[in-house]
């Protein structure tokens, strides 16, 4: 039975909190561009601000990971970035089906940062029968009717779901009924999944929406600070409340 839940418990097995869980990824980009550096260690705060988080919260974030490193040294920079991605899972190979290869599907497709980070595309699906056999960044496109031969293949578990709204729960039924445990979801819909099925939701129009509304906020904001700021002499008429000397108070109205 769907209950659309599309996340876990607020604690994992191991007591580390999902918020924890969702910042390890940004320290991870931090540390591993450092690590390209050559740069052996690294102090919270630095690798605080590389990661856009303070520092009291990292060193929290890492005490769940049993790291609190060394003081006047700070942490190690390769042992964290093995840290980090053997608690995320990143240590092995996790196959991966994007189904939906329109323009951002055939994009992810030819994303090259999955390999990288310890992600596998295993294949790529649409519904099109014209695009069948098609090669997008060297894969062939499946048809969506092989979707559970393909899945029980490649031992997926991680599904990318990039098809329109209105294909996209049949094909998250379909891929959960397959064996598919952990969804992400870049069509424009919630999705509905059973316990024990994890999704992470990508729209992009929601976050511009909602960067639009920090626009507008700050537009709003300097028309009211212009409009706030009146002439001084308009200022001094207006004044019921003036100095012993007829002058305007040294405090201006906001």
């Amino acid at each position: 039975m769907a209950t659309g839940r599309t996340h876990r418990p607020a604690t994992r097995s191991r007591g580390i909190p999902e918020a924890t869980v969702a910042r390890l990824p940004l320290y991870l980009r931090a540390l591993t561009a450092l690590s390209e550096r050559s740069v052996p260690t690294v102090s919270s705060e630095e690798l605080a601000a590389a990661a856009g988080v303070n520092s009291a919260k990292l060193r929290k974030d890492f005490s769940y990971l049993g790291s609190y490193g060394t003081r006047g040294v700070g942490y190690d920079v390769e042992y964290l970035v093995y840290q980090i991605s053997r608690e995320l899972g990143l240590t092995q190979d996790w196959p991966v089906v994007i189904v939906g290869i329109g323009n951002l599907g055939a994009a992810l497709a030819n994303y090259g940062g999955f390999a990288s980070r310890g992600f596998r595309v295993a294949a790529l699906i649409d519904a099109d029968p014209a695009m069948a056999g098609k090669p997008v960044a060297g894969i062939p496109v499946q048809h969506t009717d092989d979707l559970e031969k393909i899945i029980k293949d490649n031992g997926v578990s991680i599904g990318v779901i990039a098809t329109p709204a209105g294909a996209a729960q049949q094909v998250c039924d379909r891929l959960v009924a397959a064996g598919v445990t952990s969804i992400l979801n870049f069509a424009p819909t919630v999705l509905s999944v059973p316990d024990g099925v994890d999704v992470r939701k990508v729209d992009l129009s929601i976050e511009l929406q909602i960067l639009a509304f920090h626009e507008q906020r700050k537009a709003g904001e300097e028309t009211a600070a212009g409009d706030g700021a009146l002439p001084a002499a308009t200022a001094r008429e207006d004044s019921a409340d003036q100095g012993p000397d007829g002058d305007v108070p040294a405090v201006m109205p906001a």
